[in-house]
């Protein structure tokens, strides 16, 4: 039988739990500086092919250039509106994809593959081990905002050429997740995907298989 987890270890996994990707639930509380420190510190210890660390932070408070981002989305999401069947619209349509204009902030993570120079070690043979570094840093950040009482929303409905511009990003460099981050009122107990009927969580079993793919 195994051993219950440690109290660290228990909190750990309440931690992946509870992680939920937040848009509705932003409050109008400061973000702590000292609370956003330790957050993209964490980020910061993520690990990354070659030690390579190929991620970047841009934080962006002012209103101006999130509105700027804010009707970008708007525009994205209407035009993914409108290539859906008439029931998934009326679905989609009752689901908030954002928060960027109610988070105390946004963290605009970038990935530079010129970081580490021209032989990473461990990107011989799979170029894109250094853009899954970046997205380790992503998976930290978002963890350690969970443990610290805030919430994170992973806004996926922009070009990245136009989000390269508004933030005047090296044209080398790929802007990959805009966070909206900051303080919540709470944190929902089932993902809002789940809540609105879009799609429901796969059981894990159907995740599995041994020895080759697709047996179960």
């Amino acid at each position: 039988m195994n051993a219950p987890p440690s109290t660290l270890s228990a909190d750990l996994y309440d931690v992946i739990a509870r992680r939920r990707d937040v848009r509705a639930e932003f409050s109008s509380d400061p973000l702590d500086p000292d609370v956003l420190e330790r957050v993209l510190q964490a980020a910061h210890s993520a690990p990354s092919v070659g030690h390579s660390q190929p991620w970047d932070f841009v934080l962006v408070r002012d209103t101006a250039t999130r509105e700027r981002f804010q009707e970008h989305v708007a525009t994205e999401r209407a035009s993914y509106a409108a290539s859906l069947p008439e029931e998934r619209q009326q679905t989609f349509g009752r689901i908030k994809v954002e928060g960027v204009l109610e988070s105390a902030l946004a963290v605009v993570v970038t990935y530079d593959p010129d970081r580490g120079g021209t032989q990473v070690l461990g990107r011989h043979a799979i170029d894109d081990a250094g853009l899954y570094s970046a997205v380790l840093a992503i998976q930290n950040l978002w963890l350690a905002a969970t443990a610290e009482g805030l919430g994170v929303g992973w806004v996926s409905f922009y070009r990245e050429e136009f989000l390269r511009d508004l933030l005047a990003i090296p044209e080398r460099v790929r802007p990959i997740a805009w966070l909206c981050v900051g303080p919540v009122t709470h944190l929902e107990e089932v993902p809002d995907l789940e809540r609105h009927g879009w799609r429901q969580k796969r059981p894990l079993a159907e995740a599995i298989h041994h020895e080759k793919y697709g047996s179960h």
